[in-house]
């Protein structure tokens, strides 16, 4: 697509990424945190326009993943032509509370 795939986030994805910027608000400086939403901003483009450039998850097989820094994973999968972002993963969660669907 030539303005790259429209990016959806789930109910799920909202949550969690609402839970990290409240850990992180509390924990991280102002400039930690604008770094984070810069690299992430950063990941989502280059997502948008070329989705299969991040490998496969090792849990499913239509699912990928992005390191965002070293605390968060992004999962997402291509959908009907669009992003669709299943998981904004805490890394220093344990990863059998993954909800990868």
């Amino acid at each position: 697509m030539k303005n790259g795939y429209k990016i959806l986030w789930t109910n799920h994805a909202i949550k969690e990424l609402e839970d990290t910027i409240t850990y992180l608000e509390e924990n991280w400086t102002d400039k930690e945190l604008q770094y984070l939403v810069v690299k992430m901003e950063e990941t989502l483009l280059l997502i948008s326009h070329n989705p299969y450039l991040f490998q496969v998850s090792e849990v499913k097989k239509d699912i990928r993943r992005v390191v965002i820094l070293t605390y968060n994973t992004l999962y997402y999968r291509v959908k009907n032509n669009q992003i669709e972002i299943i998981s904004f993963f805490s890394n220093r969660q344990n990863p059998k509370k993954r909800k990868l669907k």
